[in-house]
């Protein structure tokens, strides 16, 4: 295989599931995110999102601009770039993109916010004009979903909605389909595999499965009512029903729950799992080593102690 060819194969191969993952972690920090007022948060999406589709833009034009017969340094400066709608210009010269005015509006944000939003609080001009990101974010929904966000904020702060939700992540994935399409036909074209994505990747999820965050919370809820309700015996099983429970707040359940849909929920929890870690009487260590084994791959509990015990369910 040529060197050029082993480039367009493996390599890019490689950044096409890199920016499927950026794209993923925006799409979940969105869907996380209760309001559109924290600048870490916003910013956070963005970020991902800018760096997942620029990569995913900069595929597909090596694939149509590149062969043996240019100058390989003069396409590699050329890549030099953060506008999405440049390498979307360039892209549209070789092929049909069918996106429409939602998908180009979020495209130009983030080509905005990658070139200046994200270093201007650097810069001391910043105090005069704060949250930019967010005042953009509120603008793309107000032109789409003929929603109005008032000047003033309330207490509880812009909030979120599932309908923002939904719409960003519709137009998110309609761009992530629309370009992955064009990569893999044209990889096809010229007969590599540039478009092969690992099973159970991120970026499989976001190009193939059109991942619903809202349906991989489901799973978690759903697997929770599965382990407290379950009357099945299995060696895993028993050896979670023998670590006996910290002394939680019951009072606090829908905090608790928050933690397995929000990094930012963790937070609030995790003050009072050190309490009760420096409170115990036993070594913590020796209950670290326990914690350690949930989950792991490379444990495996008895065979036999696996088959369930039918007598329980009678």
């Amino acid at each position: 295989m040529k060197e050029s060819d082993f480039w367009k194969n493996f390599k890019l191969g490689e950044e096409i599931s890199v920016s499927g993952a950026f794209i993923y972690n925006g799409l979940r920090r969105y869907h996380e995110m209760r309001n559109l007022d924290f600048t870490d948060e916003v910013f956070e999406f963005l970020y991902n999102l800018s760096v997942g589709f620029e990569r995913l833009l900069k595929i597909a034009v090596v694939l149509f601009e590149h062969d043996d017969s240019i100058d390989q340094s003069e396409l590699e400066r050329s890549l030099i770039t953060h506008s999405h709608l440049d390498l979307l210009a360039r892209l549209k010269k070789h092929e049909n993109v069918n996106l429409g005015p939602p998908q180009i509006d979020l495209l130009a944000l983030l080509g905005k916010f990658y070139k200046s939003f994200r270093y201007d609080r650097f810069s001391i001009s910043s105090v005069y004009d704060a949250k930019k990101e967010k005042k953009a974010i509120c603008a793309l929904l107000q032109k789409h979903l003929q929603v109005e966000f008032p000047e003033e904020v309330s207490i509880l702060g812009t909030q979120n909605e599932d309908r923002y939700r939904r719409f960003i992540r519709k137009t998110i994935l309609s761009i992530s389909r629309t370009i992955y399409e064009i990569v893999e036909q044209r990889a096809r074209s010229i007969n590599l595999y540039t478009y092969e994505l690992r099973h159970g990747s991120k970026s499989e999820s976001v190009f193939l499965r059109e991942i619903d965050i809202s349906e991989e919370d489901v799973l978690w809820k759903e697997l929770l009512v599965f382990f407290m309700n379950t009357k099945f015996s299995s060696g895993y099983l028993e050896f979670l029903r023998q670590i006996p429970p910290l002394d939680f707040d019951p009072g606090l359940v829908g905090d608790y729950l928050d933690c397995f849909q929000s990094d930012a929920a963790k937070a609030f929890v995790m003050d009072e799992l050190e309490h009760h870690y420096t409170e115990m009487e036993v070594n913590a260590g020796d209950r670290l080593k326990l914690m350690s084994v949930i989950g792991a791959s490379n444990v495996c509990f008895d065979l036999d102690d696996d088959e369930y015990n039918e007598e329980e369910l009678q």
